[in-house]
């Protein structure tokens, strides 16, 4: 069984004012507060600017997409998250952006590489966030991100 997810999080007031700013953006409420937006082909072409560099270690992340992160993160943390996975094996990166800065990463966990004694990078962004993990789960399914297996599955959560 495979997993996909790129997106970003937040709080869902924050994502809120994101989706009004960019309007193919769809909001998907999470666990504790939280939500995320799946970064789609059309809100990834939205958000590209084509002169602008991405982060290194994404795969989907748009150019352009930090100057947005940084002004949006004024308000709120916000996380880019990415992971794929197929059959138990794969990889995941995160990132979070608070008060305008990069705060934490991005983290990357290869395929090959052991989960880190603070977690993985999608869990110790949502901590960051503000999520705070059941007995004997971790942030990543504490909060919902396990419900859906890949981007249309989160945007068909999200309405469209």
């Amino acid at each position: 069984m495979s997993y996909e997810l790129n997106a970003l999080a937040a709080t869902a007031e924050l994502l809120n004012v994101v989706a009004a700013e960019v309007p193919v953006a769809r909001v998907v409420r999470l666990e504790q507060g939280l939500a995320l937006i799946p970064m789609t082909d059309r809100l990834h072409a939205a958000l590209h600017q084509p002169a602008a560099a991405g982060q290194p270690g994404f795969s989907y992340f748009p150019g352009g997409l930090v100057r947005r992160l940084e002004a949006w993160s004024q308000s709120a943390p916000i996380a880019y998250l990415e992971a794929a996975y197929f059959g138990g094996e794969g990889s995941q990166s995160a990132a979070v952006w608070v008060d305008g800065r990069l705060t934490l990463g991005p983290l990357h966990l290869a395929e090959d590489g052991p989960d880190p004694d603070d977690g993985t990078p999608i869990s110790q962004a949502l901590r960051r966030l503000g999520a705070r993990r059941d007995p004997g789960r971790d942030e990543f399914e504490t909060v919902g991100l396990g419900r859906r297996r890949d981007i249309e599955d989160w945007i068909a959560a999200a309405g469209g």
